[in-house]
């Protein structure tokens, strides 16, 4: 038994008009796939290229064990410089991703290789961010603390990205007072007896290829995995929806808040709390 993912749409190319009118206004996915052609990091950026412009920078990396009570927001299991990484996704597997790495801070020059795309949105032109990943590395299935309207452009090599709405809350065994579900739940292959709920969430599934441009919507829950070792940048454009603003405020000045004393003060038991709570809340629901 499989999850209820359906294809998203594609197209070849897009105008603003149309994709304000189709995917933005709608809150619908897309994935476009002749977009940035004429951007030199199409033809440029490569694993190989990073490892040359970025060789001796220290990357922070990440990988699939779960929240400890004793771990900082965003803090990195592990560091390495740029070209041993690269020699390691090349060579072999590895659970090792970085993940959030702007790269107008580390390597200011990449910025020459690509452009801000007019979608119709105003982009934050501060935060280029990049991602990287080996063989079958992945995310956990979350959504953004900013809730913000994402562009995801992939390169080099395949990956899968698995998306749900906020309406599927209920069913995704979501953690309280979290961005993340369960960590322990395998989205590429779900045990629908363990996790029962999981049956009823209706998805959105594509593979994205060099050069294509993924459009996730405001506050939308997705899970990547690397079918092989790449790399892929995210703009973002903040959640124009005032319900999704809101709730962008609340969990950044609230919500984070909120989690670290409780770390502080409760330790592993605030995080089993949590983790207890998903599946409770999930089966009421359901």
């Amino acid at each position: 038994m499989q999850l209820d993912l359906r294809q998203i749409p594609r197209v070849k190319t897009i105008s603003k008009e149309d994709f304000i009118t189709h995917y933005f206004k709608p809150q619908q996915p897309v994935v476009i796939e002749n977009f940035i052609e004429d951007w030199p990091a199409y033809s440029k950026w490569s694993l190989d290229y990073m490892k040359d412009i970025a060789g001796d920078k220290t990357v922070p990396l990440y990988d699939d064990r779960p929240v400890d009570y004793k771990d900082g927001f965003n803090e990195p299991h592990a560091t390495m410089k740029m070209s041993e990484y690269v020699d390691l996704l090349k060579s072999k597997p590895t659970k090792y991703r970085i993940f959030l790495w702007n790269i107008l801070k580390e390597i200011p020059q990449l910025q020459n290789d690509f452009k801000y795309p007019d979608f119709g949105l105003r982009l934050m032109k501060g935060l280029p961010m990049l991602f990287f990943g080996g063989r079958d590395s992945y995310t956990f299935m979350h959504y953004d603390i900013d809730l913000a309207n994402i562009f995801h452009f992939h390169f080099e090599g395949k990956k899968q990205c698995i998306l749900f709405d906020q309406k599927q809350n209920k069913y995704l065994y979501k953690i309280p007072h979290s961005l993340i579900t369960r960590e322990d739940i395998d989205f590429a292959n779900p045990d629908f007896e363990k996790w029962p709920a999981l049956q009823h969430a209706k998805g959105w599934v594509c593979e994205l290829n060099h050069g294509e441009v993924l459009y996730m919507p405001e506050g939308w829950w997705h899970y990547m995995r690397y079918i092989t070792p790449g790399f892929s940048m995210s703009l973002r454009a903040i959640a124009r929806k005032p319900k999704n603003l809101s709730k962008a405020i609340y969990n950044v000045f609230i919500m984070r808040t909120l989690d670290n004393v409780m770390r502080r003060l409760k330790g592993q038991k605030w995080i089993d709390w949590k983790n207890e709570q998903a599946i409770i809340r999930t089966n009421k629901a359901l």
